[in-house]
């Protein structure tokens, strides 16, 4: 299978600047390495009518271009009961009954990591089974054999981080992002994840579950984010964030993909052109601020 890198939007809304910054980072990644490009839309949960269509345009509009048709996570299903199915055959899942609000209010086990599932639901005998599964639906959980793993990471190095009894299918049934992830870069030969650093801590979750399904861990880049002027992650609320916001106030697309390639350490123009001088040695390490 060839090798590929991906963007991977949920269509929840229109892009802002730092998403394109993004989806630029993760194209010149990909390219510079030979790989092949997808887009693959994430869409089980929060997709919003028309998301997907804008998201696609202003893509478009700055130069990311991809391989192939754009694959959406709602036609994938099987693949995400197949992968539950192989782990609840081999003993490795357990349904768990906790609302969110008794996990929070819920002690932690004795030497589980801060964060971790405290384990409520992991050993019930059948009668406790049984009653529960009268009282509400279940979510499907990860049991898990480590409280934590490490992965390599092309801008961090090598980070350690949380592994719990996670969960793997919501009690609403929808297929939960750490597996549909997993299965779907495997599906796609993606054997390169760019994305942002907000979710390198989910990636030893990722990385562990990958290695129980005998799927190969791709390579990791988290890239820093985009920033408002306090700081916090970029996000609409912040104003004249997106290529719509921007052109309607009389910002070019063109000055727009120049600026995020400029914030990059790269050179105007085209994304083909940025591409001959694109080391990832040199990139900034640190949160861009953005200021319209």
């Amino acid at each position: 299978m060839t090798s590929a890198g991906r963007f991977a939007p949920s269509p929840s809304g229109e892009l802002h600047v730092g998403n394109l910054r993004t989806a630029i980072l993760a194209w010149l990644f990909a390219r510079s390495t030979g790989r092949t490009f997808l887009l693959r839309v994430e869409d089980l949960d929060r997709a919003r009518a028309g998301a997907e269509a804008e998201q696609l345009r202003d893509l478009e509009a700055i130069g990311v271009t991809w391989d192939g048709e754009v694959v959406r996570q709602t036609g994938r299903g099987r693949l995400y009961a197949d992968a539950i199915t192989r782990l609840h055959n081999a003993g490795l899942t357990y349904e768990c009954f906790c609302t969110r609000r008794e996990i929070q209010e819920a002690p932690s086990a004795p030497h589980a990591p801060q964060g971790a599932y405290p384990g409520t639901c992991r050993n019930l005998d059948p009668a406790e089974l049984e009653f529960k599964r009268a009282t509400r639906p279940a979510a499907v959980r990860l049991r898990s054999a480590v409280q934590e793993y490490s992965v390599q990471d092309r801008l961090h190095g090598a980070f350690t981080g949380v592994v719990d009894d996670f969960v793997l299918r919501r009690n609403d049934g929808v297929t939960a992002y750490n597996l549909a992830v997993v299965v779907d870069d495997a599906e796609q030969g993606v054997d390169q994840v760019v994305r942002g650093d907000d979710l390198l801590p989910s990636t030893p979750r990722q990385a562990y579950l990958a290695s129980l399904l005998s799927i190969p861990v791709p390579e990791y880049a988290h890239v820093p984010l985009v920033v408002n002027a306090d700081g916090v992650r970029l996000a609409k609320r912040d104003g004249a964030v997106t290529l719509g916001d921007l052109s309607r106030a009389g910002t070019p697309v063109a000055a727009v993909r120049d600026r995020l390639l400029e914030s990059l350490g790269l050179p105007p123009g085209t994304l083909e052109h940025a591409l001959n001088s694109f080391d990832p040695d040199v990139l900034p390490r640190k949160p861009w601020i953005w200021s319209a």
